[in-house]
């Protein structure tokens, strides 16, 4: 079954058009979700809508409303919202084209993925990829999603294209509250000569399956106990020794810092490849001795 698409239209550059589908590139479907139950029954809750005056409601009797003063409201239908439409409801335009590292990562939010819409748009869209792929660049356009325009980067990726939804500069807080009573001094050349050792010592690929998710596996341990009829079993935080100061906590950590994962399974491979050649010499030292 082919996926479904969030949204259609079309990817236009200048006076060319692609007819497009946009996919969510993530999903949240695997995560560990938790409902209401009553306490008692263990029934599902059921959250109904509620006027303060006439009680429960139903849905079908629900519109939207803007506020526009305290407790006044317009009323807003889906004809009014089918007026306001615009370019952006059903076409990407690229308005212009920027470097990758210009855009801050601040700034970007859900993450989505562009193919063409059909076989006639195939050829069209290949070009348009291509373009972006060999010039590096990131195009930037409109769209609109979930009744708001948003601005948005497209770049090539494998045989299709990424989008990525960027937040209004308005949802960014700005450094300064946070940062501001941080001294602007430097850090000391010993320590942190030590502190980038540790950083060499760790270094390696980043393989985002390396990075399970801890607190949901644990949590997915104690469902099945409890499932079992067992006592869950909590594992506790390993305990962390007092930091007497910032260079012997550097040196201690230097001196118990692990290699990266990657290079566990060359240690095993050399491992297994030094213990046949220790059994071998050890077999004709015993005969020599008998």
């Amino acid at each position: 079954m082919a996926p479904r698409s969030s949204w259609k239209g079309y990817l236009k550059l200048s006076l060319v058009t692609c007819p497009v589908r946009l996919y969510p590139a993530t999903s949240s479907s695997e995560r560990i979700t938790f409902n209401q139950l009553h306490k008692d029954t263990h029934n599902r809750i059921n959250m109904k809508p509620v006027d303060p005056e006439l009680g429960l409601v139903e849905r079908s009797d629900l519109v939207k409303g803007y506020q526009y003063e305290d407790n006044q409201y317009v009323i807003i239908d889906d004809k009014d919202l089918e007026a306001v439409k615009i370019e952006s409801s059903h076409t990407m335009n690229i308005e212009a084209f920027v470097d990758e590292d210009s855009v801050d990562v601040v700034y970007l939010d859900a993450p989505y993925y562009l193919a063409p819409d059909g076989a006639m748009a195939e050829e069209t869209f290949i070009v348009l990829r291509e373009a972006l792929r060999q010039s590096g660049k990131l195009a930037i356009a409109r769209l609109v999603l979930s009744s708001r325009e948003r601005v948005i980067t497209i770049s090539a990726r494998d045989k299709g294209m990424f989008v990525s939804v960027l937040r209004n500069p308005n949802e960014v807080r700005a450094t300064t509250e946070y940062f501001k009573d941080i001294p602007d001094a430097a850090a000391d050349p010993e320590m942190l000569a030590l502190a980038l050792q540790l950083v060499k010592q760790k270094e390696t690929e980043f393989n985002p399956a390396d990075y399970e998710d801890r607190y949901e596996v644990a949590l997915m341990a104690m469902i099945k106990e409890k499932l079992k009829g067992h006592k869950p079993i909590i594992a506790e935080a390993p305990e962390r020794g007092n930091v007497i100061n910032l260079m012997d906590a550097l040196k201690a950590s230097l001196s118990q810092s692990k290699p990266p994962a990657e290079s566990k399974p060359k240690e095993a491979a050399a491992s297994k490849a030094k213990a046949p050649a220790k059994a071998a010499a050890a077999k004709p030292a015993a005969k020599k001795k008998a």
